[in-house]
């Protein structure tokens, strides 16, 4: 309880907002009175029951560091949820009031639900993007089949007869599964099959949905199908697996394809079919009929339903004469497609994955010399350049790869510019293996001048510091961004250096960067933030703001910049954005206001500016008096880092 305690009385409402994010934390103080039966461990965990839309079970691992666990039988999983703040905020809450906390009883069913699985995985997942955060992983299982068996093990034959049969009348379910099994064991799976033929359809002419606000749900129950495809599977039925997974397969993407859920039908299909994927080997079909029949499904698999296909493709019992046979097939399958209409992904996509699974069958049936060839003949009908370059460098074959680089490109600069940009960037690649520095510096000076930014910038920088021009073409770069003339383009430009690098085996056409604003300040103030040239910074986002309506985002990232060496420009900019939020009158927008009304206080205390602080505060209390969040916010900041204890 000593560790425990000393965690809880060092957190801050900072630190939970650093961990949990300040609205997570503010929903969560709604959730304190809501906490019920809290309790620790010895591992400095806190667990309780929270009630919610539900009652769920809920613990937190305090880590010094700040890396704390947390695990809750709540749906949300895009980072620390509300519950886990309330249970941490509620310890804190009782530990102030009585400095004890109960050690939690793992028999109970609270201890059962939390403590009970000993796989059970902590999320562990502070100061991340949401898109990070996501895990599915951390799912609790209650313990219970020891107790059952407990039971069972204690009771005799006939007990046990009457209790199968008591069961057998009173849940239908459970007959079912016993007339199943006597219909395995004694080989008469006809009426089987045609009952799970029936189920599929059933069961996939349901609609699939979820209602993410209310978690109301309506969702097939694929158990049954998944457990009888296990069942057939182990009695050695492949045969009637693969026809009863041909119409799982056909009829569940067509379900997939109108369902609305998040992706737990699709989740129970692909164990259905994971097990029909396993029959496959075991099947009467021949050899290279089997990789087919795998293939066919994984290239009309739009659903990721088939990601276990490939292992049993890998498997070692199909020989050099099995794929042999199979890319036969795939190659009539190929003749027999349109040429696609466009040098769009949507009309190529399907051609590709062909040629894909094309290839693998030539690499695993010994003819990997016709990939090459396949490649070459495919290139400006499918424009996989990419694919044919890489081939070709592996080969040794470098002036081939080059030349296809310069006609790929100019065969996709208009119209698939995303695959031209690729081509650009392996003529690159190919320059600086053959250390040709000063063509390398011209590729990025071409990918500066088409999408300039700081990232392009350092690159520049990069290439020309090698080769010791760097001077000369950062000032080009800069007046760039000022004029939008193209020094590399022969421009005149008055009192400027003269173009030093060679021209690329490449060329956009002209105009290309055509919709971008000069000067282009925002790309500017990057470069002039990150090579610390405050004074050019407020110049120019002066003049942007008097220009053009400046988006609230480059204020933040000024004021982020200079606020040790421009402190009043940076509180203007945090003052406007301050009011801007305020002014959406939402919970939501008071919070995140708060966070500006934070480092403000930071410039303020270093400052010695502390009246100037409670001036303000007092200014937006007076003002918005009847906000009752925004004053809760302003509460929050008013002084330093409160503690949560104490």
């Amino acid at each position: 309880m000593d560790t425990l305690n000393a965690i809880l009385g060092q957190l801050t409402y900072d630190d939970l907002d650093q961990w949990a994010g300040e609205a997570i934390r503010t929903r969560g103080k709604g959730y304190v009175q809501r906490v019920e039966e809290l309790h620790r461990t010895a591992n400095n965990e806190l667990v309780a029951w929270v009630q919610g839309t539900e009652k769920y079970a809920t613990l937190v691992h305090l880590d010094p560091s700040g890396m704390h666990g947390w695990l809750c039988t709540c749906p949300y999983d895009q980072g620390p949820c509300k519950h886990a703040a309330a249970v941490i905020l509620a310890a804190a809450r009782s530990v102030h009031d009585t400095g004890e906390l109960p050690m939690l009883d793992e028999d109970s069913e609270l201890g059962h639900i939390l403590m009970g699985d000993q796989d059970r995985k902590l999320k562990k997942e502070p100061n991340e993007d949401a898109a990070d955060r996501a895990d599915p992983g951390g799912t609790v299982k209650r313990a219970g089949p020891s107790k059952v068996r407990k039971i069972l093990v204690g009771k005799s034959w006939e007990e046990l007869h009457d209790l199968l049969v008591t069961l057998a009348r009173e849940f239908p379910a459970v007959e079912r599964r016993l007339l199943e099994a006597d219909q395995l064991s004694r080989g008469q799976i006809g009426p089987l099959v045609r009952s799970l033929h029936k189920e599929i359809r059933r069961l996939t002419d349901e609609p699939a949905w979820r209602n993410q606000w209310s978690d109301e749900a309506s969702l097939p129950d694929y158990s049954h199908v998944r457990q009888q495809f296990r069942a057939l599977f182990d009695a050695g039925h492949a045969d009637e697996l693969l026809d009863l997974g041909n119409t799982l397969w056909r009829l569940g993407t067509e379900q997939i394809a109108q369902s609305d859920d998040e992706g737990e039908t699709m989740g129970a299909l692909s164990a259905c079919l994971e097990i029909v994927l396993q029959a496959v080997p075991k099947s009467s079909l021949k050899r290279a009929d089997q990789l087919l029949w795998v293939i066919e499904r994984m290239l009309a698999d739009e659903f990721s339903l088939l990601d276990s296909g490939e292992e049993i493709l890998a498997d070692p019992a199909y020989t050099v004469t099995d794929w042999q046979a199979a890319a036969a097939v795939l190659e009539e399958r190929l003749q027999g497609l349109d040429r696609p209409k466009t040098v769009h992904f949507a009309d190529t996509y399907r051609r590709n994955r062909l040629i894909g699974w094309l290839i693998k069958a030539y690499e695993r049936g010994g003819q990997a010399e016709k990939v090459l060839q396949l490649l070459e003949q495919e290139a400006d009908v499918s424009r996989n350049y990419e694919q044919l370059v890489d081939r070709l460098v592996l080969a040794g074959k470098r002036e081939q790869a080059r030349q296809w680089c310069v006609r790929g490109f100019d065969r996709t600069v208009t119209e698939a510019p995303g695959i031209a940009a690729c081509l650009q960037k392996r003529l690159r690649e190919m320059a600086a293996a053959d250390r040709q520095d000063s063509l390398v510096a011209a590729y990025r000076a071409q990918d500066f001048f088409g999408h300039a930014s700081l990232e392009t910038y350092r690159e520049l920088r990069k290439a020309a510091e090698k080769i010791g021009v760097w001077p000369k073409l950062r000032e080009l770069a800069l007046a760039y961004l000022q004029t939008g003339q193209r020094p590399d383009r022969g421009e005149k430009l008055d009192n400027l250096p003269p173009w030093p690098l060679p021209d690329p085996e490449v060329a956009y056409p002209a105009g290309k960067e055509g919709g971008r604003p000069f000067p282009d300040r925002q790309t500017l103030i990057d470069i002039a933030i990150a090579e610390k040239r405050y004074d050019d910074v407020m110049r120019l986002y002066q003049a942007m703001k008097k220009g053009s309506r400046t988006h609230w985002f480059v204020g933040e990232k000024v004021a982020k910049a200079v606020f040790r060496t421009h402190p009043e420009v940076a509180l203007a900019i945090w003052r406007e954005n301050v009011d801007r939020l305020i002014a959406e009158v939402k919970p939501r927008a008071y919070v995140e206001a708060g966070g500006f009304l934070r480092l403000m206080r930071k410039v303020y205390e270093a400052g010695n500016r502390m009246d100037e602080w409670r001036a303000l505060l007092a200014e937006l209390r007076r003002t918005h008096k009847a906000k009752r969040r925004l004053l809760e916010v302003l509460d929050g900041v008013s002084g330093g880092s409160k503690k949560l204890v104490g």
